[in-house]
This record gives structure tokens, sequence and C-alpha cells, in this order.
């Protein structure tokens, strides 16, 4: 665009009300996102200083436009690039450009469908183990027990016959850790300087920097064992690149074991969490579940094809990742000058998209704060896919979303098929980090 031309961006948010609000938003930004979007329509923008202007959208257009129609002019923001990469390293999910490309066509043959399906035996006896320690007849917080189930299904399906379980843990601990401290980071841009001289920076770095020593260790192990073993770490030691046959380095390698332990086991959970607990307010919508589950088992004792049978079991996880989608928000940055719905941005604005509000977008969705199943069956299911981002769009979706959804309907088929479920809680709580966490989520098990 030339240097008269007019840009036009929505409705400006002022930076006044923006200030007011920053400690509310650092706790929990989704009530004031809402109050906006009420206030000023499905995008608003904030300006910042004379030309510098970030804008947050639910509108599906503008989902569009920026993750699969023109994602070639959207970089992901620094907050991607930059602060998590500091603790991550260079993987997937922090890479762009040309590197990304790379490193994406280098690693997806090993989530084919195929690959994955000789995972599926592994996954559902990990499973099993985990179901069968669920306490019964008493309230549990939920969040934690489908955090373990969810971590050790990842590190059984990445290490198949490690014994490394203290490793594992470990890598766990650190996780957490860095990803809170992440988010003080990004929330508290201000109090970057008091997190730099109180030594929490360096601290933090030094436990990423631990978790890459343990990672390395057991790869290292594998290697010299020279055993051929079925799991994903084998799937990635054998992948190569196209154009000098070379496989990944250590280093490389690493960090991308950091983001599939990362985005492969609190998504998973926080879904886990959100599914059972809606199960549990819903009795009828659990029970046609279980009757789902009885009928496939009588069809087929195949894994996979069950796993193709559940069409009810995934409506309820679609509908559950609908309300309460695991990766709530994303950002992006336009390289260029851009026309974007029926605004003119100028390179470098930053847009974020807000998934959960975009899923809950009166616009697309009839009674969208009710949990409805049947959204995502027959022909209302390709009205829904329209408008429903749970693993991101386009190029840069999530590598690992077949895993996901084998793990997450495996999860849900063992547990309703031995349990009745119960919820506690009359509303659910959250906490929007890097993934939206729920607070709390109180469920009882009773045997069926």
């Amino acid at each position: 665009m030339s240097e008269k031309f007019k840009y036009t961006y929505p409705q400006n948010l002022s930076l006044l009300r923006f200030f007011k609000d920053a400690e509310g938003v650092r706790r929990n930004p989704i009530p004031f996102h809402k109050r906006y979007f009420e206030k000023f329509g499905d995008s608003f923008s904030i300006r910042i200083g004379f030309s510098k202007y970030i804008i947050l959208s639910r509108d599906n257009e503008i989902a569009q436009h920026i993750l699969v129609k023109n994602q070639k002019n959207y970089n992901k923001s620094k907050f991607q690039s930059v602060y998590l990469s500091k603790y991550l390293g260079k993987g997937l999910l922090t890479s762009d450009g040309d590197f990304w490309l790379k490193q994406r066509r280098l690693i997806q043959p090993a989530f084919h469908k195929q690959k994955m399906n000789q995972l599926v035996d592994n996954m559902n006896l990990t499973i099993a183990s985990e179901v069968n320690n669920l306490v019964e007849e008493r309230p549990i917080d939920l969040f934690p027990v489908m955090s373990n189930l969810a971590f050790n299904v990842v590190a059984k399906s990445l290490f198949q016959l490690s014994n490394a379980e203290n490793k594992f843990h470990r890598i766990k601990f650190i996780i957490e850790e860095v990803q809170n401290f992440l988010i003080k980071e990004i929330r508290l841009p201000h109090k970057a300087w008091w997190f730099s001289v109180s030594g929490q920076v360096k601290k933090h770095l030094k436990l990423a920097e631990e978790n890459n020593t343990i990672i390395k260790e057991i790869i290292e192990e594998r290697k010299a064992s020279k055993e051929e073993i079925n799991d994903l770490l084998n799937m990635l030691l054998e992948t190569r690149y196209e154009d000098t046959g070379e496989g990944m380095s250590i280093e490389q390698l690493i960090d991308e074991i950091k983001v599939l332990f990362i985005a492969g086991h609190e998504t998973t959970a926080n879904t886990l969490t959100f599914t059972l607990y809606l199960l549990g307010r819903n009795p009828e919508v659990q029970q046609k579940v279980f009757e789902e589950i009885i009928e496939v088992e009588s069809q087929t004792s195949n894994s996979i094809e069950q796993l193709q049978k559940m069409v009810y079991t995934n409506a309820v996880l679609n509908e559950s990742m609908r309300l309460y989608p695991p990766a709530w928000i994303t950002d992006r940055q336009n390289l260029e000058d851009d026309s974007l719905a029926e605004f003119k941005i100028k390179r470098n604005t930053l847009i974020g998209v807000s998934f959960y509000e975009l899923h809950r977008n009166p616009k697309y969705w009839n009674n969208p704060d009710e949990f409805i199943p049947d959204r995502f069956l027959g022909e209302q299911k390709k009205k829904s896919m329209q408008y429903f981002y749970p693993f991101g769009a386009g190029p840069r979706m999530c590598i690992g979303t077949g895993f996901a959804i084998y793990e997450m309907c495996l999860t849900i088929s063992q547990i309703v098929k031995k349990y009745i479920i119960k919820s506690d809680n009359d509303t659910v709580q959250f906490n929007p980090l890097i993934t939206l966490k729920p607070i709390n989520v109180e469920v009882s098990f009773s045997k069926r």
C-alpha cells in the first residue's frame, strides 16, 4: 500500500481503559475480552504510540484470513518466536519461515495416521493403568489426575521402554514451573527488570537447560542400545531431511521433543478435564457415550476400528473443545500491509484471535453457551466445522491432532465404560495461561 493510503482499524479501546484493567486482565483476560467484544463488536483495537496497533478478534473471516487464506503474510508473534523459544528452543511451536517449513516437512510423516495407529496399543495400556488408579466414591480435583494421565501417555509414546520414571516426573515439574513464570513475563512486561535482577530469569533458564540434559540422556541411551522400538522417539530418529538425507541433530531433536511434551500433554489434560466435567453434568449424554462404547466393542475388538466408529464420543469431545478450547487464543503479525475483513492494516500489526470467544460467538452458534454434542453430528457438523479451531487451522495446524484425538477417545471410553461420573461443580473455573487450564474441577467416580 502506498504511503498516502489511509489505514483503518476496528473500534479503539482506549489505552487508559486498558491500563486500568491491566491487573484484572493479567489474572484472567477472558471476562474483559467479553466485555470489550460486547461493546465494540467482533473486533477491537488498541493503539500504542502513534502508529502501532493491536487487534483482538472473534471474527471467523479474520481467523480464516490470517491462518489459511493469506497465512504466508502472517508470522508468529514475538510471544512464540522470542519468549517461548528462550525456554523451548527452536522447535515447530516457536519457529517460522523456511526453517519452520523444513521442520514441518521432516516431522509430518512421523504423525501420519498409519504411524499413529502403531502407537494405539501402548497408549491403551498406559491409559488403563492410570484409570485403574482412579479414586472412587468421593470428589477429587480432576485436573491433576488427567495431567498425570496425559503426561504419562506422551512420555510412554515418546519413550516406550524407558525406565526413567523419576526423569519423567522431573521433566513435568520443570515444564510447569517454566510455563508459570513465562506467563508472568508476558503479562507483566513492565516488571522485566525485576525478574532479571532478582535472578528469576536465570533460575528458569537453568531449569530449561536441566530439561535439555535429561532428554539428551534418554536419547543417547536409546541410540547406544541400538534397539528398534515402536515409539515416537524411534520415528523421529528415523526422519531424514530431503535435501541432505541426514537426520536431526541431537539439539534439534531435544527442541522438538520438548514441544511434544508441552503441546501433547497439557492441552489433552485440559480437554479431558472439561469433557468429564460436562459428562458428569449431563447424565443423558454420558449414557449415550456408554451405549456407543458397548455397541462398538460388540462389533469389533480392533482398537483402531473401534476409534473410527466412536462418532458420538467424538462429537462430545468436539463440543467440549468448542466451549473450552485447549489453545484458547492465537496471534500473528503481518509482514506487509494488508486488507483484513473491512480494515486496512499496517505491517507489523499484532492480531490476536480468541478461539474461546469465536466458539461462543452468537453470529455462528445457536445457544452458544450450551453443551450440545449434536452440533457435531450429521449435516450440522458441516456447518459447525467452519467455525471450529481446537487445533488451529491452515498449514500450522497442530501436528499432533490425530494423536490427541486417539488419546482422548480411548481415555473417555475406558472411564465411561467402568464408571458413572458425577460433577460436583455448578460452574467451571479456569485460568487462561498458554492453554485454558481448569481450576478446582471436582468429579466423583462410582463403579458401574
